[in-house]
């Protein structure tokens, strides 16, 4: 597969990139972590710029999660189960990603899509509850926009430090995987004790 991202973001450039990273989001077997760190790999041979690949990779995962956001906006929850029974297996949707983007969505909010677009496997489906909710277009982008340009300029920078080992980035990327992932549920039980305290002190 690296071959084949290679030759498209050689022979297409910065678009390439964009369009890749585009599919990505609608093609979840497509990992970004196999994309953006070869780019910034790229970027020390000086076939591409640090700061093109973060503007590149940033508008075409944008973009990328727009029709989830539309589809989760169109057909609501009940729907959007249903299609995930009957059809989602086409589009790598399961229940179980509607459920766990959910979640998250219904605790944190905008925060829910800053943060979960860091996070590998709910990345692309925190979309789908924002659309869902109701959630403001501008509101999305603005809050989905940050979490993506940090998401991509770290890939790009781990890229740069490995080097020619840029294959390896999954395996030291998953640290920070679990990291993003230890706070969130850190945070998540912060938000629950708190939320028992507070329901405990008008019945004091």
């Amino acid at each position: 597969m690296n071959d084949w991202i290679r030759s498209v973001m050689t022979s297409l450039g910065y678009p390439g990139l964009a369009l890749l990273l585009f599919l990505e989001n609608v093609i979840p077997p497509i990992p970004s972590e196999a994309i953006v760190p070869l780019a910034g790999f790229m970027t020390m041979q000086g076939e591409m710029t640090y700061l093109g690949v973060v503007v590149a990779g940033s508008l075409g995962s944008l973009i990328g999660s727009l029709p989830l956001y539309w589809l989760g906006r169109a057909m609501g929850e009940e729907r959007l189960r249903r299609f995930a029974r009957g059809r989602g297996r086409w589009f790598g949707l399961a229940e179980d990603d509607i459920d766990r983007s959910k979640r998250w969505f219904d605790r944190h909010g905008g925060w829910a899509v800053l943060l979960c677009r860091l996070v590998p496997g709910v990345r692309s489906y925190i979309a789908i509850p924002a659309g869902c909710a109701r959630m403001p277009l501008w509101r999305y982008l603005a809050w989905s926009s940050v979490g993506v340009t940090a998401w991509i300029a770290i890939l790009a920078w781990v890229g740069r430090l490995l080097g020619s080992d840029h294959e390896r980035a999954d395996t030291y990327l998953s640290v920070f995987t679990y990291v993003v992932l230890g706070a969130l549920l850190i945070s998540a039980v912060a938000w629950i004790v708190r939320r028992r305290r507070g329901a405990r002190k008008p019945a004091a």
